[in-house]
């Protein structure tokens, strides 16, 4: 990372914080929760203190210690490091601190927790210099110095990235996952992939959490969702283009099947423009093929207020009807839209399957689209179990 030129004031100000006073929170967890900034190559550090001392990335900044142990705490009660991902900053203080302070290793105090997918040096090391360590598991729950923190895995930034979840305080250590004023790149040394992070970040983003400690950064009170949402907007810049417009991205979104993030594209365009009408149609489409019918039908009723007699709306808002169960008035959105436009065959497929769904099968295949389609579909079927399955994987 750059030396971002601080202030000797600002300098002065580094050293280990409590979170409690530094977050103005006072929480059982905050008040045993200590950490020091990153000083220029360094990672932030985090100690819970209680019945032991864990360290959650150990950094890079060696002098960070010995200011720690003046506050009146002893090497040995350092009993277990966890780390967030592999990278050089975040994990170099292991090996300044098991050669300082080597008793912890012959006495067996330190146990090192990291995903199974870190540094193959990292592994080496630790089994060649007999420091016990465990690789943790996604959901795992570890006892951290008296407190339950649950195991996140996060892959994207790096393969082996997690993140540490204290739901009792609604906080978590993020390592670089998430960081409040940048968004991490993919490390492909790391086994780093942006699609996983984009992923990673929607589990977050629908998890219970308000407070944010980053690996870089400061922490963040109350706002993790606003972090979570900028990081996850950041993500789908970085894959549709910095310059290319929200609604350009959703469209781009949509054709690889990410249904999900087009959506986020369409509201972050319609924010600007209420109207785009394009945005609104890549929305509604969207939120019907993932099944969130009830708000399809409310921005095809937008559409509509807009365009009465726009077939697309008439049969996006019928298929969503349909998807509710609600046939008879899917059957009539169905029949506007044929009204409109007479040759509409997916309106006649569709009015088809919702009389056939309500019951009506009689009218149902006095349709010829839906009959056609019903009758080829049982011959697949038919030929299918003829062949045992075969055509079909085929």
């Amino acid at each position: 990372m750059e030396n971002k030129g601080y202030s000797y004031e600002e300098k002065m100000d580094w050293g280990w914080k409590r979170a409690s006073e530094y977050l103005k929170i006072e929480n059982p967890f905050f008040e045993n929760l200590l950490f020091v900034e990153e000083y220029d190559i360094s990672s932030n550090v985090y100690v819970i203190t209680g019945d032991y001392l864990t360290i959650i990335d150990p950094g890079n900044d060696y002098t960070a210690y010995i200011e720690l142990f003046k506050r009146g705490y002893n090497p040995k009660d350092v009993r277990k490091i966890v780390i967030t991902h592999g990278h050089a900053e975040h994990i170099a203080g292991i090996y300044e601190f098991v050669r300082s302070y080597p008793y912890l290793i012959y006495e067996g105090l330190l146990t090192v927790y990291l995903h199974e997918d870190g540094p193959e040096e990292l592994k080496y090391t630790l089994k060649d210099m007999k420091c016990k360590y465990h690789f943790v598991k996604p959901s795992e729950k570890l006892d951290l110095s008296g407190f339950e923190l649950e195991v996140i895995y996060t892959p994207g930034h790096t393969l082996d990235s997690i993140c540490l979840y204290h739901a009792p305080s609604k906080s978590i250590f993020t390592g670089d996952t998430v960081l409040p004023y940048a968004v991490a790149s993919p490390d492909p040394m790391g086994g780093g992939r942006i699609d996983y992070h984009l992923f990673s970040l929607k589990i977050l983003m629908n998890m219970d959490i308000e407070h944010l400690f980053p690996g870089h950064g400061t922490p963040v009170a109350y706002e993790a969702k606003k972090v979570f949402e900028g990081t996850y907007a950041g993500i789908i810049k970085r894959i549709v283009g910095l310059e290319t417009p929200w609604v350009e991205g959703a469209k781009f979104l949509a054709s690889k099947g990410y249904l999900e993030e087009c959506i986020f594209c369409c509201e972050k365009d319609l924010k600007e423009n209420p109207g785009n009408l394009v945005a609104l149609s890549l929305k509604a489409s969207c939120l019907s093929d993932l099944g969130r019918y009830e708000e399809a039908i409310e921005v095809f009723d937008i559409i509509l207020s807009k365009m009465p007699k726009s077939t697309f709306a008439l049969i996006g808002k019928g298929y969503a009807l349909m998807g509710l169960e609600r046939y008879d008035e899917a059957i009539k959105m169905f029949d506007e839209a044929l009204k409109v436009e007479r040759r509409a065959t997916i309106a006649s497929l569709y009015k088809g399957m919702a009389l056939y769904l309500s019951g009506n099968k009689e009218e149902a295949f006095k349709i010829p689209e839906f009959k056609e389609e019903f009758i080829e579909k049982f011959k697949k079927e038919l030929k299918s179990s003829a062949s045992g399955g075969k055509d079909a994987q085929d």
